[in-house]
């Protein structure tokens, strides 16, 4: 059941990093998943381990995390449209 809960929160975390940027996250659900969890683990190196915790989350971590992982890939999409 963790399993679960780990991908939901994964999704919400990813989804709302993209609708504070305004950016959009290709992949659609999977690339929200995908965003929440790498941002997850990208926040918990960057700022440790504090605020709410949530399935293996720490949700400001993993939000702020989400945030630099999507501004990152919405930059890298940007310039290989360029191309």
């Amino acid at each position: 059941m963790s399993i679960i809960w780990f991908l939901i929160v994964g999704g919400v975390i990813g989804w709302l990093a993209g609708m504070i940027l305004g950016k959009d996250i290709p992949g659609g659900v999977i690339g929200n998943i995908v965003a929440g969890v790498i941002g997850a683990w990208i926040g918990g190196k960057l700022l440790g381990q504090w605020g709410w915790h949530v399935s293996d989350f720490y949700v400001f971590p993993a939000l702020i995390g989400a945030l630099i992982l999507v501004f990152i890939v919405s930059l890298v999409m940007k310039s290989m449209r360029k191309a």
